[in-house]
């Protein structure tokens, strides 16, 4: 078929094209299905590039393999195990975030503390339960927040999610709204604005990290002091700096002023360091992962216990049996079910899963070259399917794979994993890793179902995923990670994301796309395995899934440029060329951008990382990994002397350390020149330019590098003219004398062009050569050096130097350099040439030299300082000639017998002849080796003959002293040996062999005592004595086998005869066995006489009895055992029938058979012994035919009976009496038949008849009744189950008919289902009696009467539809409905009459749910419309009192007139209230004189809220405004009038002119911009009062009031920050300016106008005051003194910048200079300050005075004129900088200071600012870290308070 168009599986029963969802029937569009060929089924990755451009949108695919490709399973079903995990399929969705409760807690206490002025005191107790508001938070979260969970009703969910497996009532659904509308309904919005806020900043993150770049991060406050220059302060004295942090992540302590706090546990990380990483500081507090998250809540899949196969079955069969029973269950149903358990609908449901198992350990489904093949598969289809390249263990190896270079197997990606699952398991939604293709095949099993959302539509899979669970993302940000979520696929549908769904059946195979997502779950038990491939076209995804893994911050699977440069290196296909070139370059232009970068910014060292050993696979040494982003370090990294072990990937080596760029150095494995050739060498398979013109290409220059600049102290300099400058200075070095620093400075300073492109090719070439060039040159130093040493000092510890090296040095030619050493290199290598030509001319044969010539010579080659080659052959021929000889005097010096092995000898005859030289000790061994061979001569003589034990012992008297062992002489002291032990045995056993009782165990030793002797190679004698013995033994072990056992006559006879032959026959053994024989022929002689004659039973019992004394075996005695035997078998089998008491019950299951009883009378006849029970049994017989023949008779008159057809009087022609009778006369014969004990035939039909007949009697019965319709539908339901025999007789077929018409008539009749018929259904019925044969006369009377009823209730009905709509009654209406529930039949009128009723109640039940009322009594709803209807009354009242309109006085809080006398009037509003609506403790007379109502007060404060909740207080519970005006327009159209009705008209219209009012109020206010708040003020208590009188609730009115109060609020706070009697902070002006904008603060209004003029004024002043502190001095003391004036002037407190000015008013050293971050020392004795350059000091020393102290210390006395000078001098001079220690005693001694007045304070902060400056000592800054919840206050300008 090809490829075609994807279609559905033609094969299964389960549906493809939808899926239902809890929510009903969702069509899912299928997944495209292939059908390949065999042709191209034949390469996998070509028929999936095929198919691509089709299936790829799909994001999955299904193939189904040609019907030939059948591969076997692999493993052993019956040893197979494996282990599993526990799935909570119930919490995939539906779970709580695992969320910690203490950090919630701490987080909304804090809110509660800053924004309410409150604290969560006590808490919550919902149910008798306390209430876990962070589970309630999260679910309402979950849902939507507040407003929409209100909107769509979802408060049942929202309980069900905090508090699961409780049942949940309407009333907890309220009380949950409740208290989440209490409690956290403005921490909800506190939480959305700071999430908004957090957006905006990540928005603008990157202009901010920009500018933070420039210098220190302002907002945050982690910093670390820093000079003009950006580096780290160093102040003499004080230590190196302790880190008081470390981040957890890359677990360094630098970087401190981006180093992140939790604000609880108070851990660490930097910025950049988190999983995803920020741009900069967030807004608000801040927690880590472990703080949110707790163990308590998370949630992942449980390691459960392993099972074996077998096991796993059962448990998946009774699972599926507990949710669908034995009907197997569609798609539909199993989709259904379990998306329902999925959202938590289901209950809890937990399975177990054996994923992820790795084959490589549990084995694969597939065949396997190294597995063991079972024996039921076939050789040659386990090698088919072994090298199949569909085979999941080859797929990610085929041609064509990128993954073919990776060495390693990966374990689920390229070696597969086997999932086994059951009912339910199920895969959350993810994508593969690194974005790889992955393959799936079901090997056998339930079908798997998937769902897929193309990978084009991932971005917007995840925004769907965040939005639908935002708790979870919160918790954990990298969620679709973990694989532990799912979401119905139909919240996709719904928010725009495709999803396409795939059924797998056994033999399909599932493959799924590139960052495509995907999840599904299992139909029941299968089994199926999965392995990652990656195609050409991967390539891009898979550089997207390495930026996705350096995002995240996550280990990635393997090194994505490894896998790329391999690739390029290696013969891939050609379809790869543009993917790989095109990532290729990406990946160049991204090193070759940040190479330059670290260039620019002054990292010039760098050097290459160490070669690979197997640089053409990936994966075959792990590289370094970034501490921050977790990437290999393939291409590149940096690394700093500080932390040697630590490396950063070039984008993050900012973060490595705080070293200055120097210290750093570049680590990289290619240059720019080789990373660019790659794509040309994938233009290598594409392209047909030739190799030169390729070449020609590379060779041409490149300005890209050459054009790269950076700024130097002498101007711009580029990288080009640098290497210019190299190159002209390094070619001078090769032609000077060598120099070791020379070329190290050379090689050091090439270092920063290495990793450039091809334009620094002359810089490599060169750099090569001065390398080769030191290398040569250090080499002949160091030989030389080694040479001379040796020279010198003999057997030193020097190693001596190989001739080799010394050639291979000098055998350059031209030399690399000028070296002058060479030359005496060259002396030693000529002298050593001479000794190895001496050595060669000593070892040739034909010369004539001793031993002692080679020792010489082997002393001079030992004291030379140079290795000759030769010097090692001759040391080892001098070594092998000295081992010679000495075996050689060994072997001729022993005296032991056989103590040489010949062996040896000959083996020392054999190494004479590679010596050489000439030895006196051959002679002696040849002669030594000629007594050998005269000794094997004699030995093989006598082996090959006759042997005898004389002969032997001649030859071992002649040969038994020689010292050679000779083999053949041992192999004959062998056989001497086993003759003289073997005659000994049999010696011994042969002593009173007759006697002995254990005969066996004699036969068991003569046998082996023969066996042995056969296999002697020596003659004895003995033999033929041991077979005669053997014999005997044998016939007296039969005979004791035949005493201990029973024997056959013939077998004794034949013993006995073999004995005689032998002559044992006299020993006692065998007479006892004769005397057996004897008695055994006698018992023979009675047994026939017994059998001949029918004797009585006993005969035979006694005649066995005698049998058992006899020992052997008695031909007769079966006989006579049989037919004693068929006797009890025959009476056991009559004793049933023979009992007296045969009468068993008719239940009974075990019924004696009448032909069982025939047969055994017929079998009485064949018996060989007399029995009296035989006539007994005949007996029984003869009755038992008797009660057969009467039953039959009763049959047949029971059949005439029911064929009789005239029943029309059959009450009075006695029919009932006759049937009663008949029924009487059967019941008795089946009695007795039962009696009887026998099972008849006869039985079942009499029983079919008699239950006929009974149901005939019961139906004939309903003539002269009125049944009730139960009776009848009982009668009728046992009709169908009368006897088939008797069902089609003609009276029960008349009485069927007449009980049919009987029921239908009964239904009709039934006041309770009279509604379900019409009146056309009782006439009919009534014809029907017509026709039928039987007659029911009471019942016809009882439809007549029926109907009557029916027509008079139609008249009532007509008549009340004819009065005018004001006439129609609701009572009349009522009563017309109970009596058509009752009389009428189902028509028009009826149903008119129920639905108005219907919907009066409808709308009756809404108002009172609107109205807050009980449903029940009429005059509750009146009530309840009429109490709201007075309080719009007060609601105008309070309008129009306002406007100066006479209305009558009434309290606004109780709403009741001033009858009480104790009122009190407010001071503001001049409304009076109760003093006790106001509470007692305003009974004092002067606080009730200043006393001002709380809605003065709210309005005056500025307060956002009242009491921590919303600005308006609304108590009870208040109707909605546009569910009135729906309820009055659903009225409209009544039949009937009610007075509900009129009230709620007169409602409406009140409300409206109560919102017109309130909206004139609103427009007011926000329209006002002028500086008098007290009019604003004013109206706006009067709308606040009226809003909380009325009982009506407008939700838009509100909303619009409540941000009139919230600008009203702002407004009142900016007044009391520009006007209070403290100074604001500048934070506090930015935040309540901030706080304006999202409130829409007009431009126009006069306090915006004030805050943004004064915020403008601040800033300038800060930005002056902030260069001014860091300009070492650069502006006179006067100008500062006048800038702190000015800053102590300012509306805005700036604590930090004035105490930085006064800082920079500090002098010191006796340069009267500030501290210019010059190196300073203090004094010892006075801890004055001085420059290191102003006292001309080089290093600090031990202890330090400065001079002026020298000097005092001297003049111990001086004049009263000098300390006169002294003092007026000191006038004059400008103040110095005070000690630590003086300050200290100095506070000590001071006065607490009088309080003054806030006037009396500015005063002298004005007047004796500048005089009365607090000199301190400036001490280097200590990072501290800080809480992040005072980073949101933090400006540029950091107030630190004292």
């Amino acid at each position: 078929m090809g490829k075609g168009r994807p279609r559905a599986v033609e094969k299964g029963v389960l549906a493809q094209s939808s899926i239902v969802s809890s929510s009903g029937l969702l069509n899912i569009p299928p997944g495209p299905v292939y059908y390949p060929t065999e042709d191209e089924f034949k390469d996998p990755l070509e028929f999936i590039h095929k198919i691509r451009p089709e299936a790829e949108p799909y994001g999955i695919c299904k193939i189904v393999p040609p019907s030939s490709w059948r591969p076997p399973f692999a493993l052993d079903l019956d040893s197979f195990t494996f282990p599993t995990k526990t799935q909570a399929i119930h919490r995939l969705q539906v779970r709580p975030a695992s969320c910690d409760s203490k950090t919630f807690e701490l987080e909304y206490n804090r809110f509660l503390e800053e924004h309410c002025g409150k604290k969560l005191k006590k808490k919550i107790v919902f149910e008798g339960e306390e209430l876990d508001l962070c589970k309630l938070f999260n679910a309402v979260k979950r849902y939507g927040g507040y407003d929409k969970v209100v909107e769509e009703k979802k408060w049942g969910e929202v309980s069900r999610f905090v508090r699961p497996g409780v049942k949940i009532s309407e009333c907890a659904k309220h009380v949950s709204c409740q208290l989440y509308r209490e409690h956290l309904y403005d921490y909800e919005k506190y939480y959305n604005r700071l999430n908004q806020g957090k957006a905006k900043s990540r928005k603008g993150g990157i202009h901010g990290e920009r500018k933070n770049q420039q210098g220190f991060d302002l907002s945050s406050s982690k910093r670390r002091r820093k000079n003009l220059e950006g580096e780290r302060v160093k102040v003499c004295k004080v230590e190196e700096e302790e880190l008081d942090q470390i981040c957890e992540q890359c677990r360094s302590g630098l970087h401190g002023e981006v180093m992140l706090l939790c604000d609880r546990c108070n851990k660490g990380w930097h910025i950049y360091c988190l999983s995803p990483p920020l741009k900069q500081v967030p807004p608000g507090n801040w927690y880590c992962l472990e703080c949110l998250n707790s163990d308590k809540d998370s949630f992942g899949f449980v390691p459960g216990r392993e099972f074996s196969l077998e096991a796993f079955r059962r448990l998946a069969d009774r699972a599926k049996r507990k949710w669908f029973g034995s009907v197997p269950p569609s798609r539909v149903q199993l989709e259904k079910k379990f998306w329902e358990i999925v959202e938590g609908s289901a209950g809890e449901v937990e399975i177990m899963y054996g994923s992820d198992l790795d084959t490589s350990v549990y084995g694969s489904g597939f065949p396997r070259i190294n597995d063991q093949r079972p024996a039921s598969i076939e050789v040659e289809k386990w090698d088919e399917y072994c090298a199949s390249p569909w085979n999941l263990n080859n797929l990610p190896k085929l041609q064509g794979s990128m993954l073919r270079a990776v060495h390693h197997g990966i374990a689920g990606v390229m070696v597969p994993w086997l999932y086994v699952g059951m009912l339910f398991s199920s895969f959350c939604w993810h994508f593969e890793d690194h974005c790889f293709y992955s393959m799936n095949y079901h090997h056998w099993g339930e079908p798997k179902c998937w769902y897929s959302v193309p990978g084009n539509e991932a971005s917007n899979f995840e925004k769907v995923m965040r939005k639908s669970l935002p708790d979870l993302f919160d918790a954990q940000p990298d969620l679709l990670f973990q694989l532990v979520t799912m979401l119905n696929p139909s919240v996709l549908q719904e928010n725009g994301v495709p999803v396409y769904s795939v059924l797998q059946e056994p033999g399909n195979f599932v493959i799924t796309f590139p960052r495509s997502y995907h999840a599904g779950f299992n139909f029941g038990l299968n089994c199926a395995e999965a392995v990652n491939f990656a195609p050409a076209d991967w390539l891009p995804h898979g550089g997207f899934g390495a930026e996705l893994y350096q995002l995240y911050h996550k280990a990635a699977v393997l090194s994505h440029e490894e896998l790329l440069y391999v690739v390029a290196k290696s013969d891939f296909d050609s379809k790869a060329s543009p993917y790989l070139k095109k990532e290729l370059h990406r990946i160049y232009d991204r090193e070759k951008t940040w190479r330059e970068r670290l260039w620019r910014n002054g990292i010039v060292s760098s050097s290459p990382m160490s070669p690979r050993k197997h640089p053409e696979y990936v994966g075959t040494e792990e590289d370094p990994t970034c501490i921050i982003c977790q990437q290999y370090l393939y291409l590149s990294a940096v690394v700093c002397r500080c932390r040697p072990s630590t490396f950063v990937c070039l984008e993050h080596w900012e973060k490595l350390c705080e070293c200055k760029p120097k210290r750093h150095r570049l680590l990289y494995r290619h240059t720019l020149a080789e990373l660019k050739d790659l794509p040309l060498m994938t233009d290598e398979h594409n392209s047909s330019e030739t190799a030169h013109d390729r070449n020609l290409r590379r060779q041409l220059p490149s300005d890209e590098s050459g054009a790269l600049t950076k700024k130097v102290k002498r101007g711009q300099v580029t990288l080009a003219q640098l290497a210019e400058e190299w190159l002209l200075s390094s070619c001078k070095i090769l032609q000077i004398p060598y120099s070791r620093e020379a070329y190290a400075k050379a090689l050091k300073e090439a270092e920063q062009f290495l990793w450039a492109g091809s334009e620094m090719d002359p810089v490599r070439d060169l750099t090569k050569n001065l390398l080769e060039a030191r290398n040569w040159a250090e080499g002949v130093r160091d030989l030389l050096s080694k040479v001379e040493k040796w020279s010198r000092h003999c057997n030193c510890d020097t190693e001596r130097v190989q001739l080799k090296h010394v050639d291979n040095l000098l055998s350059f030619d031209p030399v690399p350099c000028n070296e002058p050493a060479l030359l005496k290199l060259k002396d030693y290598e000529q002298e050593a040439r001479a000794l190895s030509q001496e050595i060669n001319s000593a070892l040739l044969k034909c010369s004539n030299v001793t031993i002692a010539d080679w020792e010489i010579l082997c002393t001079r080659v030992s004291d030379f300082p140079i290795v000759v080659n030769e010097s090692e052959k001759l040391v080892q021929m001098l070594s092998s000639a000295k081992v010679w000889m000495d075996n050689v005097r060994k072997c001729i010096s022993e005296k032991s017998p056989a103590a040489i092995d010949v062996d040896i000898l000959y083996k020392l005859q054999s190494e004479i002849s590679d010596l050489p030289i000439q030895l006196p000790e051959g002679d002696m061994l040849l002669g030594l080796i000629r007594q050998v061979e005269l000794c094997e001569v004699q030995c093989k003589e006598m082996l090959n003959g006759s042997i005898t034990l004389k002969e032997l012992e001649a030859l071992f008297q002649e040969w038994g002293d020689f010292t050679v062992e000779v083999p053949q002489f041992k192999l004959l002291r062998q056989y001497q040996s086993d003759a003289i032990s073997w005659i000994s045995r049999c010696n011994d056993v042969l002593i009173n062999i007759h006697e002995r009782e254990d005969q066996e165990n004699v036969v068991n030793e003569l046998s082996c005592i023969q066996r042995d002797g056969a296999l002697l190679k020596i003659q004895v004698g003995e033999l033929s004595h041991v077979d005669i013995e053997l014999k005997k033994a044998c016939c007296r072990v039969e005979a004791l086998k035949a005493l201990g056992s029973k024997m056959t006559l013939d077998f004794i006879q034949q013993l006995m005869t073999e004995a005689t032959i032998l002559q044992i026959e006299k020993e006692r053994l065998f007479e006892n066995i004769s005397s057996v024989l004897a008695a055994a022929a006698c018992w023979e002689e009675r047994a026939s006489c017994i059998l001949a004659s029918e004797s009585q039973i006993f005969d035979f019992e006694d005649a066995i009895r005698t049998s058992e004394d006899i020992c052997a075996i008695l031909p007769s005695l079966g006989v006579v055992k049989d037919a004693l035997s068929s006797a009890k078998s025959w009476l056991k089998l009559s004793e049933p029938f023979l009992v007296s008491n045969l009468s068993a019950s008719p239940t009974s299951n075990s019924l004696l058979k009448v032909e069982d009883l025939k047969e055994l009378v017929s079998q009485s006849n064949l018996l060989k012994i007399f029995l009296k029970e035989q006539s007994m049994l005949q007996t029984v017989l003869d009755s038992c035919i008797e009660w057969e023949n009467n039953a039959c008779s009763v049959l047949h008159s029971a059949a005439c009976l029911l064929d009789s057809e005239n029943i029309d009087d059959g009450i009075t022609s006695g029919l009932l009496s006759k049937i009663e009778h008949q029924v009487t006369a059967m019941e008795s014969i089946i009695n007795a038949g039962f009696s009887l004990g026998l099972d008849f035939g006869e039985i079942p039909k009499l029983q079919d008849a008699c239950s006929t007949l009974r149901w005939c009697f019961k139906a004939l019965s309903f003539c002269s009744t009125v049944p009730q319709l139960e009776e009848v539908e009982m009668l009728m339901e046992v009709a169908p189950h009368l006897p088939v025999t008797y069902a089609s007789s003609s009276l029960v077929s008349l009485l069927i008919d007449g009980v049919y018409w009987l029921k239908k008539a009964a239904e009709i009749r039934a006041p309770s289902s009279r509604r379900k018929f019409k009146l056309s259904d009782a006439e009919e019925v009534l014809e029907q009696s017509k026709r039928i044969k039987v007659y029911f006369p009471l019942m016809i009377c009882q439809l007549f009467n029926a109907i009557k009823k029916h027509n008079l209730w139609l008249e009532q009905v007509h008549l009340f539809f004819s009065l005018k709509p004001g006439d129609r009654s609701w009572i009349l209406l009522i009563e017309l409905k109970e009596l058509g529930s009752t009389d009428a039949f189902n028509c028009p009128e009826l149903e008119l009459v129920l639905s108005e009723v219907q919907r009066v109640e409808q709308w009756k039940r809404r108002c009172q749910d609107i109205a807050g009322t009980s449903v029940g009594d009429v005059k509750t709803l009146l009530h309840a419309l009429l109490e709201i209807n007075n309080t719009l009354d007060i609601s105008l009242y309070v309008y129009n009192a306002s406007k100066g309109c006479k209305a009558r006085e009434l309290c606004i809080r109780c709403s009741n007139n001033f009858e009480d006398p104790e009122i009190i009037t407010c001071s503001v509003c001049n409304d009076r209230y109760h003093l006790r609506c106001e509470g007692p403790t305003l009974a004092d007379t002067n606080d009730a004189a200043l006393y001002i109502c709380h809605y003065c007060h709210f309005l005056g404060s500025g307060k956002i809220s009242q009491n921590g909740g919303s600005p308006l207080v609304l108590g009870g519970k208040r109707t909605e405004f546009n569910e009135l005006v729906e309820l009055l327009s659903d009225a409209e159209d009544f039949a009937v009038w009610i007075e509900e009705k009129s009230v709620l008209c007169q409602l409406v219209e009140k409300a409206l002119a109560c919102k017109a009012c309130l909206t004139e109020v609103v427009d007011f206010a926000l329209a006002y911009h002028d500086e008098d708040l007290s009019i604003i003020v004013e109206k706006l208590s009067v709308a606040m009062k009226a809003i909380e009188v009325a009982g009506v609730h407008d939700h838009q009115g509100n909303c619009n009031f409540e941000l009139a109060l919230a600008r009203n609020s702002w407004r009142v706070r900016a007044n009391k920050l520009l006007g209070g009697p403290q100074k604001p902070l500048i934070q506090q002006i930015q935040r309540h300016l901030k706080e304006g904008q999202t409130i829409s603060i007009s431009p126009e209004d006069h306090f915006w106008r004030k805050l943004t003029e004064v915020k403008h004024n601040c800033a300038q002043w800060a930005d002056k005051a902030k260069k001014v502190s860091i300009d070492s001095g650069a502006i006179g003391l006067d100008k500062v003194f006048e800038l702190i004036t000015e800053g102590e002037n300012l509306p805005v407190h700036f604590g930090k910048e004035l105490k930085l000015l006064r800082d920079r008013s500090m002098l010191y050293c006796i340069c009267r200079k500030p501290n210019d971050q010059r190196p300073m020392i203090a004094c010892d004795k006075c801890d004055e300050w001085y420059h290191f350059d102003c006292i001309k000091l080089s290093s600090p020393p031990k202890n330090y005075i400065c001079p002026a102290c020298n000097l005092q210390s001297e003049e111990c006395y001086s004049s009263p004129t000098m300390a006169l000078d002294r003092s007026i001098g000191s006038k004059c001079e400008e103040p110095q900088t005070p000690s630590p220690r003086r300050r200290e005693l100095r506070c000590k001694s001071r006065k607490p200071k009088l309080p003054v007045t806030s006037d009396d304070s500015n005063m002298l902060r004005r007047s004796s600012g500048i005089e009365c400056l607090l000199w301190r000592n400036r001490k280097p800054f200590r990072r501290a870290a800080r809480k992040r919840s005072q980073f949101a206050s933090l400006s540029p300008f950091l107030y630190i308070q004292e």
